[in-house]
């Protein structure tokens, strides 16, 4: 986390190559320098430490799976947190996820009057970060908290870089209003009529942290105010930090060693394609139309201007002051929503895919009195007018459909099974299992066409002889499975 020394890109190189080479060790190192950090990814993602194990321990499998694809193996690091963040929406978009069972936070050791003094100032971060969207927020974290440059969260995200920084670059001065409005707030109260009503529950909710930063913004008397600065990385510094359970590390290299677990790892790498042209996972997409209209990344380009965007675009990491720059309006990001507003602000609707990490926002107290917080202003999404149809341009193949075999295991641990596109092009895509089984993955088929998808059972804690699931696979087919214990 920030303030804390972490890898650099010579590890990332050295740890890469490694892996490449099929070093059993290496899997190990890379285990001990990166889990706690992508264990506290997870959970702020899924909200549930049994879904953040497991997530973990699918990245580990599928880092070693597919490092081959790395086209930059000194962006180790950041890959893994791609892998992280589409495992996790793979999660968080199972019917079947763990839910209610949230990590312990990280034990810092601290005495009662510090503990104090963190939850004090842990109430303001809070509350600043409540007027930000949920993409916005996870910028934040993973470029003060985890220290990823532009380049990774392009890579995270799945989005070009001159989109990344747009969006880092309107989350920061988003967050610097905001945390000036909840500067204000917590100081200044009692001097304007319209704070004190704004702020009777505290920390402040999503919606009344919008309203108030929309309020300071227009006042005369709250707008002569100044507040301390603070920079990101110490604001965020008394967020928690979930801890990682002791006994995982041997789960998880035993899950992504073990040669009878051959199959699981197969099916598991599965999940993390398909990749773009610089070996990054493409994001999870819970609906197969939706692959074929995504832009290219387009980071090629762009990674040389990096070094010039810089001086423009200040990274999180370091004596930034969020004081500065406390205008609330952003035009320079893609997206013209106002703080808190819910949307995404690479233009894309509020989804799943755009979750609130580790800072996630408590519950404000209750109030005394429901306080009156003006209605959160519409999204504005630019809108295009489809172009007439041409007449002259011969049209699309028919789309075909799909054909799913089944498939029996027997007793080994995995079996395959066959899809096929019938009658014209198909996007397919596995969108869950029923019963005892995993499997996942998705592709394009041309009319005729086949795929296989590896199924591995899973370990009950009980099983008697014969077990049966299925596999589901858009649009609109599902393929049986069985196998004996």
């Amino acid at each position: 986390m920030a303030g804390e020394p972490g890898p650099g890109r010579d590890d990332d190189l050295r740890l890469a190559n490694a892996l490449r080479a099929g070093d059993v060790i290496a899997l190990t190192e890379v285990y001990d320098t990166y889990a706690p950090f992508l264990y506290d990814y997870c959970h702020g993602l899924l909200r549930d430490r049994v879904e953040a194990a497991g997530a973990l321990r699918n990245v580990v499998i599928a880092a070693r799976e597919h490092v081959d694809r790395l086209t930059e193996p000194d962006r180790l690091r950041g890959w893994l947190y791609a892998i992280a963040r589409k495992e996790c929406m793979r999660r968080r978009d199972s019917p079947n996820r763990h839910t209610g069972q949230e990590a312990p936070e990280a034990d810092d050791e601290l005495t009662d009057e510090q503990l104090a003094r963190r939850e004090e100032r842990r109430l303001l971060a809070h509350s600043a970060l409540a007027a930000l969207n949920g993409r916005q927020r996870e910028a934040i974290d993973l470029s003060v908290r985890h220290e990823l440059d532009e380049v990774d969260l392009s890579g995270v995200f799945g989005m070009p870089l001159e989109e990344t920084l747009a969006l880092v670059e309107r989350a920061r001065e988003d967050l610097a209003a905001a945390l000036h409005a909840a500067l204000i707030a917590q100081n200044h109260w009692k001097d304007c009529p319209s704070v004190s009503a704004l702020t009777e529950s505290w920390p402040l909710s999503p919606q009344t942290s919008a309203s108030l930063v929309r309020h300071v913004a227009s006042c005369p008397v709250c707008g002569e105010r100044e507040t301390p600065p603070l920079p990101a990385d110490r604001l965020l510094s008394v967020l928690p930090i979930a801890a990682i359970p002791a006994d995982l590390r041997l789960d998880v290299l035993t899950a992504a060693t073990a040669e009878d677990r051959a199959g699981n790892r197969r099916a598991i790498a599965a999940w993390t394609e398909p990749f773009d042209e610089y070996g990054w996972p493409l994001p999870y997409e819970p609906s197969p139309a939706r692959s074929r209209d995504r832009s290219p990344r387009r980071r090629g380009p762009l990674i040389g201007a990096v070094v010039v965007a810089v001086g423009a675009v200040a990274l999180f990491v370091g004596a930034m002051s969020w004081l500065g720059g406390g205008d609330a309006s952003n035009s320079a990001a893609n997206d013209p929503t106002a703080p808190g507003s819910g949307a995404s602000s690479s233009g894309a609707e509020a989804s799943p895919t755009d979750p609130s990490p580790t800072v996630s926002l408590p519950t404000p107290s209750q109030s005394k009195t429901p306080s009156k917080s003006p209605s959160k202003s519409p999204s504005k999404s630019p809108t295009t007018k489809a172009p007439p149809p041409d007449t002259d341009t011969p049209q699309p193949p028919k789309p075909g459909s799909l054909s799913v075999s089944g498939c029996d295991m027997g007793r080994s641990d995995s079996c395959p099974i066959t899809i096929t596109a019938v009658g014209g092009p198909v996007n397919w895509r596995v969108t869950g299992t029923s019963g005892p089984v995993q499997a996942g993955g998705a592709g394009h088929l041309a009319a005729g066409q086949t795929a296989t998808v590896t199924v591995s059972r899973d370990e009950p804690t009980i099983c008697l002889g014969r077990q049966s699931g299925s596999v589901s696979v858009s649009p609109g087919r599902s393929g049986s499975v069985a196998y004996y214990c």
